[in-house]
């Protein structure tokens, strides 16, 4: 099973609002998922994201691969760099 860690849309329309979850690669986006980790919510200034850093690192070794808006929130938040200097660690 191909696991992905990506956005779910929320909110109305017009004001989107997206978590950050945990998801089989061949459920639908707004679909059912595994495990929620966090939150994105790009309408608000500057924009709030909140993130389960232990979760996230623990899906990133699992092998859950994240969708390139999630690399780009992981990577501000600093998780990438975590999840690598740990991974050259071993």
């Amino acid at each position: 099973m191909a696991v992905k860690i990506r956005l779910k849309r929320m909110g109305a329309k017009k004001v989107p609002f997206y978590r950050v979850v945990v998801a089989d690669a061949r459920s639908p986006r707004d679909g059912k998922f595994i495990e929620s980790i966090g939150y994105y919510d790009p309408v608000a200034t500057p924009a709030n994201v909140k993130i389960d850093e232990e979760k996230a690192l623990e899906w990133l070794g699992n092998g859950a691969q994240p969708t390139d808006t999630v690399k780009n929130l992981f990577s501000k938040q600093g998780i990438m760099k975590k999840f690598a200097e740990a991974k050259n660690a071993k």
